[in-house]
């Protein structure tokens, strides 16, 4: 097919559950979007609520509690909420990025002569005990390493081994500092051997039509390119620049009429971080508008499915701060309607 711009953009809200909110399960959810971006607390509860039906932020408290659910550094070098399968799985898909980090990074360059099977070792007997906050993980292994700095050497262990960040961390309304353990030790089970045509096929269900780039740009990988060259089952489509796009073969494409309702999403979100050119869902002008708020911190209204303006929690509530254009009046209604939305989950 040929498809406009338009037409991915509702296609991409209807795939993210953004067109209408569904009763689905909170882990089912999480599964369905193969994580969701959780460096900071609010946002994986905020883009759960703009997709799920009588939300319960409490659930992803018990799914971290009882192992349902982890934390780790996953996909695009980052922190993602993942159901207990994908964070046995997407680490080792992802290590490349976190590799390009552990070359790359100032904090951990004072330790990048360890050799990484002595490392392993000794990380392994730090955290045979137990977890270990990160800052004493890093003095417990300066004991074997002395010649490196314990903030280095903890950092190391981030980035080059999977490790979960154990609950409270990441916990509705919950505070508590980054505790780590082997994610296969804290999950009770072994590693898993990621399938890359089946992730690939996981990341079009939720995010399609895409390139190779988009999928590159999600994953924060290279080589995507050789990945969808060996799914066959895959269909072709043509975006708007001409250029191919791929998709499961039984993916719906949602017309670009098709209306989309206001939502109030977090600092961070799948839909705007998931595609090599943000423009299925931001206006580059918009967009540096949420950049420039503190190197992107502030959370963000969504009108007609585009980034239109920008809200923060002031005294427990959602207060919008700013927006890029005149809302019509259903807009205005159905903005007020998220906001008291939103305003509910806060007090929960």
């Amino acid at each position: 097919m040929q498809l406009t711009t338009r037409d991915l953009n509702r296609t991409l809200l209807a795939r993210q559950h953004l067109v209408a909110r569904t009763t689905s399960p909170t882990h089912d959810m999480v599964e369905h979007l193969v994580g969701l971006q959780a460096q900071e607390n609010l946002p994986p509860f905020l883009s759960l609520a703009a997709r799920l039906e009588d939300f319960d932020p409490y659930a992803v408290t018990r799914g971290l509690e009882d192992k349902s659910l982890a934390r780790l550094v996953t996909l695009r070098g980052t922190i993602h909420l993942l159901t207990a399968d994908d964070a046995l799985t997407l680490r080792q898909w992802t290590q490349p990025c976190q590799e390009r980090e552990r070359k790359a990074s100032q904090t951990v360059r004072p330790a990048m002569h360890i050799e990484g099977e002595e490392f392993t070792q000794a990380l392994d007997k730090a955290l045979a005990d137990g977890p270990l906050p990160m800052k004493q993980l890093g003095e417990v292994l300066a004991a074997s390493f002395p010649d490196a700095p314990p903030n280095a050497l903890a950092h190391l262990a981030r980035v080059t081994q999977p490790l979960a960040q154990l609950p409270p961390r990441g916990a509705w309304k919950q505070s508590g500092g980054v505790v780590l353990q082997r994610v296969d030790r804290w999950l009770e089970r072994p590693l898993l051997s990621p399938d890359p045509a089946a992730i690939v096929r996981r990341y079009l269900r939720a995010f399609g039509p895409a390139s190779t780039a988009d999928i590159g740009a999600w994953s924060g990988l290279t080589g995507m390119a050789s990945v969808v060259a060996s799914m066959p089952d895959l269909v072709q489509h043509t975006g708007p620049d001409g250029k191919a796009l791929y998709d499961v073969a039984d993916g719906v494409i949602t017309a670009g009429e098709t209306p989309a309702p206001v939502r109030l999403l977090g600092t961070y979100d799948n839909v705007w971080l998931s595609h090599a050119a943000r423009d299925r869902v931001t206006d580059p002008v918009k967009r540096k508008s949420w950049m420039g708020t503190n190197g992107g911190m502030a959370n963000t209204v969504f009108l007609d499915g585009m980034l239109e303006g920008l809200w923060r929690v002031e005294d427990g509530r959602p207060v919008v701060v700013e927006l890029f254009r005149t809302l019509s009046v259903t807009e205005q209604r159905e903005l007020d309607d998220e906001l008291a939305r939103v305003a509910d989950l806060l007090f929960r």
